[in-house]
């Protein structure tokens, strides 16, 4: 299975992608390709998305049962920790950057709060 999910996509790279799969929304393709092809594809997608951004998820065999990858400006980015693949955010921008997690941190120093709602 492979998701690619375009955001601010030029319409010849979303025509480009409707040829070999699926689009299910706006935006967001499905279909059931080869390893060659979904790399090919990917190239394109690096290639032609100008200024917009776009993620794949593919099915593979690993602990998550899944991968993915990313291109463009967004705000969310990649991190791998201990081998899981997961998402971190980038700050608005205007705003500080506490709380974000990148790739220099220490598994250690992260930590997992709660939410204080009592004021």
């Amino acid at each position: 299975m492979l998701v690619i999910v375009v955001e601010a996509a030029p319409p010849r790279l979303r025509g480009r992608l409707a040829v070999w799969l699926l689009e299910v929304h706006a935006g967001v393709y499905v279909g059931d390709l080869s390893v060659k092809v979904r790399e090919m594809i990917w190239r394109q997608v690096v290639a032609g998305i100008e200024d917009g951004s776009a993620v794949m998820a593919w099915s593979t065999n690993n602990e998550q049962g899944y991968d993915f990858t990313t291109v463009g400006q967004g705000r969310r980015v990649p991190l791998e920790l201990d081998g899981v693949k997961l998402i971190s955010f980038l700050p608005l921008q205007g705003e500080g950057s506490a709380n974000v997690i990148t790739s220099d941190d220490k598994e250690d120093d992260i930590e997992c709060g709660s939410f204080d709602i009592s004021e």
